[in-house]
């Protein structure tokens, strides 16, 4: 799946780093052999499985295959570029934009519900309807990239047309008969703000009805941690400092039976007359935002955390503030401006690591 390389660059340190780090200053070693597991082909990233459980060798890698299962099939229900033998995901959907209802898996039908209820808990700052204006800077990006002395902005009237077919509403999901319609014929979707959280979610909750305890699950920097480790201590985990000039973590936090999600702008852009312009955009001025570098978000649910990580850094800390005291769930929350300055709120602050 070819998500722009890394679509969102959730920079929560990978986990397998994280636990290389376990016999460092920043996490005790406590003596408890770790096993692991790594896939190259899901998301477009690094997907690792860690457990600190007490299972057999074989019983571990017969609970990876399963995830990595799971994973696989999420992998192939969201890919937005390509199709699949037998299978209709959202690349189907978006070649048949116009045409007719498209029958798809009940798992892509609960996906695309959950993602529809995220545009409105976000106040709609989160939008998987957003993915003609996402194409041309998508496109604009990968110019860019490969040609970084002819890197040009996208046409603004071509942004202006393409957010013309964003409506929401013109996802039409029929339940019942497990079909999925877009009625504008020049709508696409993009799901990588939501969906690779959903899909980490999805991991979790195998292993939580399966009974499986100090498990940590990795996908690009979306990381979901069931229970803790067996001591009963926390997994330690750093924050990417977004200036590169420095070595440091932007903080360093606990995880205990949770998610954390990171979006940044500072390793996802391209550059056009010496600014640099990232790849999460702001659904109001149809450009990239500009208020921070960094927001993590941790709770819970992973696919929540996906979803806030980005709502929050498309909107002003008032105005994400105002809208994390309208969702009932317990979410940590650490912002990072462009001048370096940070912020978090309680429940963030609550995580960090003495």
């Amino acid at each position: 799946m070819k998500l722009r390389r890394i679509y969102k660059n959730l920079i929560c340190l990978s986990l397998s780093a994280m636990l290389l780090l376990s016999c460092t200053a920043i996490s005790g070693c406590d003596n408890q052999k770790v096993k692991s597991r790594t896939a190259y082909e899901y998301f477009d990233t690094v997907s690792t499985v860690h457990s600190y459980g007490k299972e057999s060798e074989k019983d571990f890698n017969k609970t990876a295959d399963a995830l990595f299962s799971i994973l696989s099939d999420y992998h192939k229900l969201f890919d937005i570029y390509y199709e699949y033998d037998g299978i209709n995901n959202i690349a189907t959907i978006n070649k048949n934009a116009g045409k007719s209802p498209i029958k798809v898996d009940n798992r892509l039908i609960d996906a695309l519900l959950y993602a529809k209820q995220m545009y409105y808990t976000t106040n709609r700052a989160v939008n998987v309807a957003m993915g003609s204006v996402l194409k041309l800077w998508h496109n604009a990006r990968e110019n860019g990239l490969s040609s970084p002395k002819e890197a040009t902005l996208p046409d603004w009237d071509l942004l202006m047309q393409a957010s013309a077919h964003t409506n929401i509403e013109h996802l039409v999901i029929d339940q019942e008969n497990s079909t999925v319609w877009l009625v504008d014929k020049d709508m696409s979707l993009d799901v990588g703000a939501v969906l690779k959280g959903y899909a980490v979610e999805m991991l979790g909750r195998y292993l939580e009805e399966n009974n499986l305890t100090s498990y940590v699950i990795n996908v690009g920097g979306n990381i979901k941690a069931i229970g803790k480790k067996p001591n009963g201590a926390p997994w330690v985990t750093g924050v990417t400092n977004p200036d590169k000039n420095s070595s440091d973590f932007a903080a360093v936090i606990n995880l205990k039976d949770t998610s954390c999600v990171t979006s940044g702008s500072y390793e996802r852009y391209f550059t056009v007359d010496g600014k640099n312009y990232h790849h999460i955009i702001d659904p109001e001025t149809l450009y990239p935002s500009t208020y921070f570098t960094s927001v993590t978000v941790v709770t819970k649910n992973s696919a929540l955390a996906d979803a806030l990580s980005t709502a929050l850094f498309v909107m002003s800390e008032k105005d994400g503030r105002d809208l994390l005291s309208t969702i009932d769930q317990e979410i940590g929350v650490f912002w990072i401006y462009s001048d370096g300055k940070t912020a978090m709120n309680a429940q963030f602050e609550a995580l960090l690591a003495t």
